[in-house]
């Protein structure tokens, strides 16, 4: 962050550090924390009862549900329970590689027969948060920190901060320039090596990368990443990366996910229709 008091700067970091903290906790499917109602305390009162959360939750859901709309069925946070089976294969093959498998294919079914969106409920007026069938699980790993970062974004924004660069683990965001009037200059990672695969610039803009290299094990000398397409319930084996550049940091955030597992001509048409939003996708021929 550029500012002209060094004091100043370390207090906007030290108030970004703490909303980053308040996002995490309310949007971790993992953990439960004191005196707060968070994702993982509605997946336990999955097909109980309505949980009363808070806005940044309630907000954070229905976008994530008009995403999926967005990217025709390819963004669902209601896949929890399919996810979960290929993170428990992910690492167990990951910490004794030689017994690495894959998840039966009759147990991803069984667990995406409840992966629907539509037992997501929300309750505006009430303030509450519902799974109606209790195997529905929510995950928003695909969208959690974009959204975060975005919220986050605007607030700095409003708070009077004009020149920032905020790296989230794949989610790069923007406000301004450099003071040299220069943009940021963000490496897209090259999926097949440590280097960059190119260089882009940016001012008030976001980069969101997701790619196959970032998690994975191995299963009979075959990569398995953490990108599930809905509709084969395996890895996507479209692309090795997609960054998307766009003004909002949630939308490239959903994207990334959601043009993992769309074809490129659909996903170009897609992107076509989205003003403000740039695509580099890099096929697995690279």
């Amino acid at each position: 962050v550029y500012d002209t008091s060094e004091q100043h700067a370390n207090e906007t970091m030290d108030r970004i550090h703490q909303q980053l903290i308040t996002y995490h906790q309310l949007y971790d499917i993992y953990n439960t924390y004191d005196n707060i109602n968070n994702l993982a305390t509605v997946n336990q009162n999955a097909g109980i009862a309505p949980v009363k959360v808070d806005d940044k939750i309630l907000d954070l859901v229905e976008y994530a549900i008009s995403m999926d709309e967005l990217t025709g069925g390819r963004m669902n946070i209601a896949m929890g329970s399919v996810l979960a089976i290929w993170q428990d294969y992910r690492d167990a093959g990951t910490e004794t590689p030689e017994s690495a498998q894959l998840p039966p294919m009759d147990e991803l079914q069984a667990a995406d027969a409840y992966a629907n969106i539509g037992n997501i409920v929300i309750d505006r007026p009430a303030g509450t948060l519902y799974l109606t069938d209790s195997e529905t699980q929510i995950d928003v790993g695909a969208i959690g920190k974009g959204y975060a970062g975005q919220q986050i974004i605007a607030a700095l924004r409003a708070g009077g901060v004009t020149n920032l660069l905020l790296s989230i683990g794949g989610n790069v965001c923007s406000i301004g320039n450099r003071p040299d009037g220069t943009g940021w200059k963000v490496g897209i990672q090259n999926p097949y090596s440590d280097g960059n695969l190119c260089v882009v610039a940016v001012a008030g803009q976001h980069v969101v990368t997701s790619g196959t290299y970032e998690r994975f094990f191995t299963v009979d000398g075959r990569n398995y990443h953490h990108i599930i397409d809905p509709a084969t319930l395996m890895p996507s084996v479209l692309y090795d990366s997609v960054t998307v550049i766009s003004s909002d940091s949630a939308l490239a955030d959903a994207l990334t996910t959601g043009l993992f597992c769309m074809p490129p001509d659909e996903g170009m048409a897609l992107i076509e229709r989205l003003p403000d939003t740039e695509v580099l996708w890099v096929l697995p021929d690279g």
